[in-house]
């Protein structure tokens, strides 16, 4: 089957999921609706979304926000911060964000634009002019009054039985450097939860942990105010079901050993599911996924993946042939993320364990690598690393 005759693949790399695809998270779903049940009872809720890079955290905002929607009456903004370095620009996103939403019932998301119809104007965005110079200018104003702003959109919706609103904050990467971030964050909440009517808001910030704690660090408090929802690795169970109902919806069937490859070098992560599933899928010439598939979607996956992630960091940061040859042992021990430094020097050269102390130290300060809880424990900061790395490690073994 040549790839142009094949209909559209199920699987979606670096983007998040579509709610017909997710799979899994019931745990932290059932964490999550709590809180949306408290915000549509009238009580605010704050909630930290976090996990490794890649791991889900933005489809799953997305996946609960359509829930709260539908199901509890929230009206949901789902902001995508990167880029943003000033609480301005938060602001200005924001109300990007609500013109471009597509809520639940049409209804809604007119009254939402026709609140913001000054912002209507003069530059395309997703569709909707926007007036951007205007929106600058008000930018400010808006940040400074960023909860009465958020009160008086509810105000126009509840005739149309919205009960409380669910502002996600994602990719906040950038933004939470800044340490005015974190104060506008705990002022937002305890301004409302102080108020004589509190506004019904779920406040949801998505981030790698780091993150949160460079918050704390700008702004103790910031501590206290959160319940941490954390997102784990997929098990076993999870990601059969992933890849069994992503590959039904195209009427492609897996084998039992092809079946295991796939989720064993996926490794319970998500996005990596997704790039190595894509490939797959466009590998097969038959509707049925061998393990000859599995593999060869595997090993290109290696590939897409160090690209976008590892090679410019990693790699072509190490110019001596003796720490890419000790990388290249830490890359076939496996996909644990964290690893003891006498496992690996037992596999090492009398040149290269002469050199591994300088190594590490180096991955340190590439912030690939960070020390673990215990003496001469070492643990890989982002997944996506650790995964290409052994992926690229099997890579060779597979390729004639």
């Amino acid at each position: 089957m040549n790839e142009i005759t094949k209909g559209r693949s199920p699987f979606y790399p670096g983007q998040p999921v579509p709610l017909e695809f997710f799979t899994g998270r019931a745990a932290e779903i059932q964490r999550i609706l709590r809180s949306i049940k408290q915000v549509e009872l009238g009580k605010p809720q704050a909630l930290f979304i976090t996990g490794e890079y890649g791991i889900g955290k933005s489809s799953l905002a997305g996946f609960i926000r359509n829930f709260a929607e539908a199901q509890h009456h929230l009206f949901g903004i789902h902001v995508f911060l990167g880029g943003a370095a000033t609480l301005d620009e938060v602001a200005s996103k924001t109300v990007e964000s609500v013109l471009r939403t597509q809520a639940y019932e049409p209804s809604i998301t007119e009254k939402a634009r026709n609140f913001l119809a000054k912002y209507v104007g003069k530059q395309e965005l997703f569709g909707i002019s926007l007036d951007l110079e205007k929106l600058r200018a008000d930018a400010p104003q808006i940040s400074h009054g960023f909860l009465p702003f958020l009160g008086e959109l509810l105000r126009k919706l509840r005739e149309d039985g919205i009960t409380g609103l669910m502002l996600i904050l994602d990719e906040i990467n950038g933004i939470s450097t800044n340490p005015q971030f974190a104060h506008f964050i705990k002022t937002l909440v305890d301004e409302n939860a102080l108020s004589r009517s509190p506004l019904p808001l779920l406040l949801v910030l998505c981030g790698v942990e780091e993150r949160r704690r460079e918050m704390i660090r700008n702004h103790q408090p910031v501590e206290r105010i959160f319940d941490i929802i954390e997102i784990s690795p997929m098990n076993q169970e999870e990601m059969r079901e992933f890849f069994h109902k992503s590959f039904d919806a195209v009427g492609v069937k897996v084998k039992v050993d092809a079946m295991w490859s796939l989720c064993h070098y996926s490794a319970g992560f998500p996005k990596i599911m997704h790039i190595i599933g894509d490939n797959v899928f466009w590998l097969d010439q038959d509707n049925v996924i061998d393990d000859d598939d599995a593999f060869g979607g595997i090993t290109r996956s290696a590939g897409e993946v160090g690209e976008k992630f590892v090679d410019q960091q990693v790699y072509k940061a190490l110019h001596s042939k003796d720490y890419h040859s000790i990388l290249e042992k830490l890359a076939g021990a496996g996909v644990d993320m964290t690893f003891l430094k006498a496992d690996i020097e037992s596999k090492l050269s009398e040149t290269e364990k002469k050199k591994l102390n300088n190594f590490l130290q180096r991955m340190k300060k590439l912030k690939v690598l960070r020390s673990g809880e215990i003496d001469g424990e070492y643990v890989f900061t982002n997944r996506l690393v650790r995964v290409y790395l052994y992926l690229n490690s099997i890579k060779p073994k597979q390729v004639t």
